[in-house]
């Protein structure tokens, strides 16, 4: 394989990219005090990138996108946690997931899609007061609904089991 040195320092430089891009993303996780933050996101986009880049100058081969995937799925399935009836750490799992989608489109040399995407997804992460307020204003008719799905249950409607 024969790469040139500027061919080396355009990768290089999509890694720096790659971690500007997370680390802006992890800033936001930081700040909120949640584990995957500004070193965990930016060390995700890069290696993604990374793999990325590599794929390419071995032709390509898009099992490597796809085994990206799967890796920070698996990374991700190790921070979702449940307690009772609530979930943790989804939306950490998630951002992970995003921010190696990004570090993916910067090995692809999609500057504009990484950078708008770290963008959207900080915008979204940064959006829990307004879906709080949305929660607050859904829970009474929330409640309304479950008692009338309760009469309903209550009125003998039994759901129908399968046969073997």
């Amino acid at each position: 394989m024969d790469i040139s040195t500027t061919d080396e320092l355009e990768i290089v430089a999509r890694l720096v990219l790659a971690a500007a891009v997370g680390g802006f993303v992890g800033l936001e996780r930081e700040l909120r005090g949640y584990p995957a933050g500004i070193r965990t996101l930016a060390l995700v986009a890069i290696g993604a990138t990374l793999f990325t880049e590599i794929s390419q100058l071995l032709g390509g081969n898009d099992r490597v996108a796809a085994q990206i995937v799967t890796g920070i799925g698996f990374i991700g399935a190790g921070l979702i946690f449940r307690e009772g009836y609530s979930v943790r750490g989804i939306t950490t799992a998630s951002t992970i997931w995003a921010v190696a989608a990004m570090g993916m489109a910067i090995g692809l040399e999609l500057y504009i899609v990484a950078v708008a995407g770290a963008v959207l997804l900080f915008v979204v992460l940064e959006a829990r007061p307004l879906t709080r307020r949305v929660e607050r204003a859904v829970a009474p008719k929330e409640e309304v609904l479950r008692r009338v799905l309760r009469r309903d249950d209550e009125d003998g409607d039994e759901p129908i089991e399968d046969e073997d």
